[in-house]
This record gives structure tokens, C-alpha cells and sequence, in this order.
């Protein structure tokens, strides 16, 4: 198959390889540097640098706008897969993106999106607190189960 963009290959090849949404947001992140930047040798190489950043860029917004209009229950699932592919607890997971030094969001993210990622995570993190407490999750009625 022959890729006809940068953005196409981000999508088809790149992120297609990364298990879970927020897996993906975080490998976005972490090409970025501080000055939000992005660095991929081969996207810069096969389809010179200016192009590769300004599709990185796209598939960053793209991909934290899934993140951030999918619901809770799915985020949870995603996840408990995702620190499990790299060996770390749910919870040491969600605290390491929370915390972590450098720009999780792509340049130009939108309004209140960095402040809608920071609560998405805390929901997150007290839903891992309290099934841990007691061994399950909090529904959000006691007839409907949290992940309709």
C-alpha cells in the first residue's frame, strides 16, 4: 500500500502498532519537546520535517479529542490493558501521564482541553482508588452498570 501522507502513515502505520487511546496520546507527547516541537526521524526524513510536524500536530489533536469524548468506562478498559503492556500498575500508570514533565498536549489544543485531560485522568485515578478500596467500581445507579 502506498502512503499518500505523513498523516496517513502516522495513522495507518505508526499508531495502528500502539495499543490503547491513551497509549497513543502519550507516544504523541513524548515525540514532542518541551517548545512543543515534534521529533520523528523517519516521518522528517520521508516526508521532510515540516510536514512530518505539522501532521504529528493533527494526529495529536485527533487523537486527544478521542480521549477526550470517550467515556470514562472505556478510558478505564484502556487503561488496564495499557499499563498492563508496559508492566506498570493502573494506577502508577495514570499518575505517570498526570505528572508527566513534558507537553501532553499538542500545540493549539482547543479551549479548556488541558484542564478536561487533567480531570479525565483524576476520574480515572479515584475510579482505580475506590475498586481497589473495595474490590469493585461505583455504578452510576445501582440498576445501571458504570460501562453501558
Amino acid at each position: 500500500m502506498t502512503l499518500s501522507s505523513a498523516l496517513q502513515d502516522i495513522q495507518q502505520t505508526t499508531l495502528s502498532a500502539v495499543e490503547g487511546l491513551l497509549r497513543k496520546l502519550e507516544y504523541l507527547a513524548r515525540l514532542q519537546d518541551r517548545h512543543g516541537e515534534y521529533s520523528h526521524w523517519g516521518m522528517a526524513r520521508t516526508y521532510g520535517q515540516s510536514a512530518a510536524h505539522q501532521d504529528l500536530a493533527q494526529a495529536h489533536r485527533s487523537v486527544l479529542s478521542r480521549v477526550l469524548t470517550t467515556p470514562i468506562s472505556y478510558l478505564l478498559e484502556d487503561v488496564e490493558k495499557s499499563s498492563e503492556i508496559i508492566g506498570f500498575g493502573p494506577e502508577a500508570y495514570v499518575r505517570s501521564l498526570a505528572s508527566r514533565e513534558g507537553p501532553m498536549l499538542p500545540p493549539e489544543p482547543g479551549a479548556g482541553s488541558e484542564r478536561h485531560l487533567k480531570s479525565v485522568l483524576q476520574a480515572i485515578s479515584s475510579l482505580l482508588r475506590v475498586r481497589n478500596q473495595d474490590g469493585r467500581l461505583p455504578s452510576s445507579s445501582p440498576s445501571q452498570p458504570l460501562d453501558r
